[in-house]
């Protein structure tokens, strides 16, 4: 673990033996839960707190038989249960260690106890650095798109019938029916999230593992809640670069300048990957139909194999070159790594089928950055040909409330027939200067020529949706969370007007 003069002598505890209590402050978070997961595996009493819980998260730690406190209060961390007693000493019950997730603040109750009652605690890239990724190789996939689904993929390509890497991904791998596995290969596949690791420790979180191999898939300004300008989000990925050994090896998307620029810092083997001309692994012959996308892999001008993914879009068959090419370099065969991405069904909440009821298909997509929305919709355009697309769109991430990109999104949804949009929720969290505007975007929409619609909440487009879908359109709903449970909502409403 990277030292930081700042730590106490908490920061470091030594790891308590399986059997011992360990608790996480903001548990339902997608990141936390996995490791809630990886950590109940190895055999520790898991338990802890959230502001709230929703699918597809609060279902694993249902299933997974973790207790959820929700609402933060310090007697949270000194009520546990008999069952949660095993390995644990003493008359109090206290946690042997705390979990603190990038969610929670320094004011926050049980934060403020866990400080000021001397309890042993970590941050979450701290934790599984140091309860899983000892003595394995981990590989991260980082940049600021297609993380999730590139992980997913690498996953696949990465297993065969003797072995499976380790990995912890931000999302439910459908292949898997979950995020975590400690694996039995030296593998471990991580997420490489460049957002700040906890409010006690202000670096990103790809600081901590030790990586040593990296697909950087982009460089986009993202986070303007914590990063100023690109310049300084370079400068992490720059310094995630700096950590490869020289043995590992960077497989770095020529597409993206910025990308081609901070590589040029890596001490170790480079690999280019896009659709440009110098890339050494290239995109070529893209098909794209409604449930599969199939391109032909060219190494180093020659045709290295054609590859087939059940996700629709030209951004997921880079995401599967990058995987093809990292793969390849890390020995695997070729066979191994196409049945895989062939197989690979993806993650949830990336173009998800949550329902198809009349005729009218309803998609969960976790898109909020303007690319990812213009990229996924593009996407769907393309995979539903001559079907109306309504695009629903909640602008709810720390970013996206932000007036940042209000003169962005209008170009993202011009693939969109019709587009949703809901108030900004929590606008209090953006500064009164630099707020979204949901009702400027709907007006930009409709100076487009896009017919858009302002709505107050998601119950208000769901009695909108009931009156105006149809048989043939096609409905993504575009969050980063639950969105009040929209979807299901309105497939409820679907099903309660099919005929008995």
């Amino acid at each position: 673990m990277i030292a930081n003069n700042d730590y106490d002598s908490r920061r470091t505890p030594r790891l308590p033996p399986p059997g011992s209590q360990v608790y996480l402050i903001g548990i339902c978070g997608t990141g936390m839960a996995a490791l809630a997961g990886l950590l109940k595996k190895e055999g520790y009493a898991v338990r802890g707190s959230d502001s709230q819980a929703y699918p597809p998260m609060s279902e694993v730690l249902d299933k997974l038989n973790i207790p959820v406190v929700i609402g933060y209060n310090e007697k949270n961390l000194c009520s546990c249960q008999p069952e949660h007693r095993q390995g644990h000493t003493g008359d109090t019950c206290l946690p042997d260690l705390v979990i603190i997730g990038n969610v929670i603040r320094a004011d926050n109750p049980e934060a403020e106890f866990v400080l000021g009652n001397g309890i042993p605690y970590l941050s979450l890239p701290e934790a599984l650095a140091l309860f899983f990724l000892e003595n394995r190789k981990p590989l991260l996939v980082a940049g600021t798109h297609g993380k999730t689904t590139t992980s997913t993929m690498l996953v696949a390509a990465l297993s065969d019938a003797r072995t499976v890497p380790g990995f912890m991904i931000g999302g439910m791998l459908r292949d898997h029916g979950t995020g975590f596995n400690t694996g039995t290969s030296p593998w471990f596949v991580l997420e490489g999230d460049e957002y700040d690791t906890a409010f006690f420790d202000k670096r990103p979180k790809f600081i901590h593992y030790r990586p040593f191999g990296v697909i950087l898939t982009s460089i986009e300004f993202d986070h303007a809640d914590i990063f100023n300008d690109i310049r300084e989000i370079k400068q992490a990925f720059s310094d995630l670069i700096a950590l490869l050994p020289r043995e590992g090896v960077l497989v770095a998307c020529a597409d993206w300048p910025d990308v081609m620029e901070v590589s040029r810092a890596a001490r170790c083997r480079v690999i280019t990957y896009g659709t440009e001309k110098h890339a050494q692994w290239r995109l070529a012959d893209l098909e794209i139909s409604k449930h599969r996308t199939a391109f032909s892999a060219v190494h180093q001008g020659d045709r290295w194999g054609r590859i087939s993914i059940n996700l629709p879009g030209r951004h997921n068959a880079l995401n599967a070159l990058a995987t093809a090419a990292l793969g390849d370099y890390l020995g695997i065969k070729k066979e191994t790594i196409t049945a895989g991405l062939a197989g690979c069904r993806g993650v949830r909440r990336r173009q998800e089928i949550k329902g198809e009821i009349g005729g009218i298909t309803v998609i969960d997509d976790f898109a909020h950055h303007p690319r990812a929305v213009r990229e996924t919709l593009a996407a769907l355009r393309a995979a539903y040909p001559g079907r109306r697309l309504i695009a629903v769109f909640e602008p709810r991430t720390n970013t996206s409330r932000r007036s940042v990109f209000q003169d962005v999104y209008p170009s993202s949804f011009t693939s969109a027939d019709c587009v949703l949009v809901r108030a900004v929720p929590d606008p209090e969290k953006a500064p009164p200067y630099d707020r979204f505007s949901s009702e400027k975007l709907v007006k930009d929409l409709n100076g487009m020529e896009i017919e858009a619609h302002f709505f107050p909440d998601a119950d208000h487009i769901c009695s909108y949706l009931e009156k105006v879908s149809c048989c043939g359109d096609v409905i993504v709903i575009l969050s980063n969370g639950d969105f009040e449970g929209l979807h299901r909502k309105f497939l409820s409403a679907l099903a309660a007007e099919e005929p008995a």
